[in-house]
């Protein structure tokens, strides 16, 4: 864990050491250097780029303490050993620095009690702070203060960890597990108790309570075997020795299923067996009653799925009236979820905020358990839970709590309110922090109840049409979010886009393009042109895609900065559509490629022209009037491959992009950072870049080209199709039929996409792969 917390830090530029035990054989740092190198090769990838690997410094605790002197903050995870981690509190603590944070990343040890061999000066500035894993991708960090932590300690590690990591921190107290173990995995155990009452097989359950039910989609078994089956266990173990008076004390006993498998060495994904066990390209289940693997697959039973489809009010109810066994256990987990969440509150967190975005943020979930209760009625659920309790259904036999039917929350109609999140330990509804790091936050998550206005219903608005909301938050910066199904680019979406640059010249200082979810845009709305195919042929296309390049132009040559503020996918014309911005503000996890041949086309909307151009001028960098070839060779292969980078730090290596650009670690910031550029650019008396012509590598670099790819064809690497796409992208960025060094124009290159764009289209091989990723969502290969 260590080593991955290290890999996110070199991702968001954070100089770090790695310590380790020094190596009994050869090089004294050679543990922690096969540490960096085991970076390279896990899935999913720990580092943004695997060559970042080299930017962590090693070093063991034998030679190099005293560079613990320069750390601002050091984060102790080795195992989760209370003696071990003692042990090595007093071999460094003469080397921490007096104004040094020192923190335990542990997943559920007593913060206090490792506290207590600290010297008295390094006390209040100790913590818990406990990653979840993988540290690069999980959103959640808890932070655990103890009773000698200084409180502004806490503070100033909770703005690092948001805006310099990009996490979401949630403070636990120090309990058990803290907040995110102890609900989501007592949440587990309740399950697989629930699965065995009620009769329902391994996949079953993992289909019921993974996307349908609205939490992750690996559901609850298949979850277990990916954290491993000891892991589990261990957390499992901590509450066993931990919790002896709570109420629910009965249901963290280890299931004997769990306890065979473990003995069995079956301990889920990296063993190869767990819950399930992959025979040849076949998915087995554990079979409860006979301890064997079995055929797998199945699946919920269709009434039920449709249950979950309802609004949560009529939902929670369908379920619990039903007398489908499915059902009948959702019921039961749902309403264990509630009670354990309700009884636990005071105990383990300050208020019901944390707990909801704990779940959301570490293990999946749409909705925290409060939130779902509020959203399915408060009152009625809480009646519900009671009749339970009194029956003797659930887990437990305590009450809920007085607040949950009595006072403010009842009156409220749940524990989410404008004033803020209820707070069991203090009787009254707490406002979210107020740190200064929060001002960077324009739409921070909401939860359900919390009065928060959503983006899309916020500031001033300027112009709407059905897939395009343009509208100003400060009347200072113009603001385009595209709001389409993963905002696909349409004709609609060209003219709400046209629109928004237009009043942005008029009225604003620029122009931010962002939409508040995950998606930037996955590319050209290609069912939507479908309409015009069918009529027309590929004639009625080329007038739209003339359309496109014309806005992609008028993006570039606006005489305002208009700035793309992306966030996971920007596939296709959503990564023209950045590319053509004058300014690219990428969330860390941005996955940014030109992928048209998929679907057996080639960037159509200025992508290729924009390949040819980069290289020109990176070619004349510095008057250097390199040959343009070798800078062109990068652009071609990722376009003819379909590239995609996994990481804004990768979408730079391979140009999509440049030096000026800025890279956010936290997704709720994206917003704030690109309306920050803008106002910089334009009080820096912004003007768009001077058109200009360029030099291709015309026919010969063509004929380099088509070389390798002839080669790759006749070796069967590649398709005929393949062949002949890869060999139009050429035409496009090498220039066409020109000499080498011939001066070109954008809208000369453009011109040329247009002409192969529309050329496909009319092939049957390229209909097969666009009908084939229409209708299953999946690429053809032809």
């Amino acid at each position: 864990m260590g080593a991955q917390i290290a890999a996110h830090l070199v991702n968001v530029k954070v100089p770090v050491v790695l310590f380790d035990l020094p190596a009994k054989e050869g090089p004294k740092n050679g543990i922690v250097t096969k540490a960096i190198d085991g970076l390279k090769k896990l899935k999913p990838a720990p580092l943004g780029n695997a060559a970042d690997a080299a930017l962590i410094q090693q070093a063991n605790y034998e030679e190099h303490l005293e560079l613990l002197k320069d750390c601002d903050l050091i984060i102790e995870a080795i195992a989760e050993r209370m003696d071990w981690k003692l042990d090595l509190y007093k071999k460094i603590a003469p080397f921490v620095a007096p104004h040094a944070i020192v923190a335990s990343n542990t997943s559920g040890l007593s913060i206090t009690k490792l506290s207590e061999v600290l010297p008295e000066e390094i006390k209040p500035r100790f913590c818990g702070i406990h990653f979840f894993n993988p540290p690069r991708y999980m959103y959640l960090v808890e932070l655990i203060n103890t009773p000698t932590t200084q409180p502004e300690v806490i503070d100033q590690l909770e703005s690092f960890v948001t805006t310099a990591l990009g996490k979401g921190v949630v403070r636990a107290n120090d309990t058990p597990n803290f907040v995110g173990n102890r609900i989501g995995v007592a949440g587990m155990m309740a399950t697989m108790i629930e699965a065995q009452k009620f009769g329902l097989s391994v996949d079953v359950v993992d289909d019921l309570t993974g996307k349908k039910l609205g939490r992750a989609s690996s559901g609850t078994f298949r979850t277990a075997d990916v954290v491993g089956l000891d892991t589990m266990a261990h957390v499992m173990k901590t509450m066993q020795d931990n919790l002896q008076s709570d109420p629910f004390y009965g249901m963290y006993a280890t299931p004997p299923v769990l306890a065979k498998l473990i003995e069995a060495g079956a301990l889920g994904q990296k063993a190869g067996a767990g819950f399930y066990k992959k025979v040849g390209k076949d998915i087995q289940r554990l079979d409860f009653a006979s301890g064997e693997y079995v055929a797998g697959g199945k699946k919920a039973d269709e009434i039920v799925a449709r249950m979950l489809k309802k609004p949560a009010p009529d939902r929670i109810k369908l379920l619990r009236e039903s007398t489908n066994p499915q059902a009948q256990f959702l019921w039961a987990i749902l309403r264990d979820g509630f009670h354990y969440a309700a009884v636990h509150l005071a105990d383990v967190a300050d208020t019901a905020r944390e707990i909801d975005f704990a779940m959301r943020w570490g293990f999946g979930s749409q909705q925290g358990p409060f939130e779902l209760w509020q959203a399915a009625g408060w009152k009625q659920v809480a009646e519900w839970i009671a009749a339970d309790i009194a029956e003797g259904k659930t887990l437990s036999s305590a009450p809920l709590p007085a607040w949950v039917t009595e006072g403010p929350v009842a009156e409220n109609g749940g524990v989410h309110s404008k004033a803020g999140s209820w707070s069991a330990k203090e009787g009254r509804f707490k406002p979210r922090a107020a740190l200064p790091v929060y001002a960077r936050q324009a739409f921070p998550e909401s939860l359900v109840g919390d009065g928060s206005i959503a983006p899309l219903q916020a500031g001033t608005e300027e112009f709407k049409n059905e897939e395009v909301r343009v509208w100003s938050l400060d009347g200072e910066v113009l603001i385009a979010s595209i709001t389409a199904k993963l905002h696909l680019i349409s004709p609609t979406v060209t003219e709400g886009l046209l629109k928004a640059v237009e009043i942005a010249e008029a009225k604003y200082k620029g122009l931010v393009i962002w939409s508040p979810d995950d998606v930037f845009s996955a590319g050209a709305n290609l069912e939507s042109l479908m309409p015009v195919f069918m009529k027309s042929g590929a004639k009625g296309i080329l007038p739209e895609e003339k359309k496109l390049q014309d806005m992609m132009l008028r993006i570039r040559y606006a005489q305002v900065p208009v700035v793309s503020a992306m966030r996971g996918l920007a596939l296709g014309g959503g990564c023209e559509l950045a590319v053509y911005s004058a300014r690219r503000v990428a969330h860390m996890e941005s996955y940014i490629g030109l992928v048209e041949v998929g679907v057996g086309l080639l960037p159509g909307g200025g992508g290729l022209t924009y390949i040819a151009r980069r290289a020109a001028e990176m070619a004349n960098a510095g008057n250097a009037a390199a040959d343009i070839f070798a800078f062109l060779k990068d652009g071609f292969t990722s376009a003819a491959t379909a590239k995609v980078a996994t990481s804004a730090l990768e979408a730079k290596q391979m140009g999509f992009l440049i030096d000026g650009d800025v890279i956010v670690p936290n997704k709720d910031e994206l917003l704030f950072v690109a309306s920050a550029q803008v106002k910089a650019m334009a009080d820096s008396g912004y003007r768009p870049p001077a058109k200009a012509l360029f030099p291709v590598a015309g026919r010969s670099g063509i004929a380099t080209v088509k070389a390798q790819l002839a080669n790759m064809r006749d070796g069967g690497f590649i398709s005929a199709h393949d062949f002949h796409i890869s060999a139009l992208i050429a035409d496009v960025v090498c220039g066409g039929d020109v000499e080498a060094g011939s001066l070109v124009s954008e809208e000369y290159l453009m011109t040329l996409e247009r002409q192969h764009f529309c050329g496909l289209l009319e092939h049957p091989k390229t209909q097969e792969r666009i009908m084939g990723m229409l209708s299953t969502g999946k690429p053809v290969r032809n």
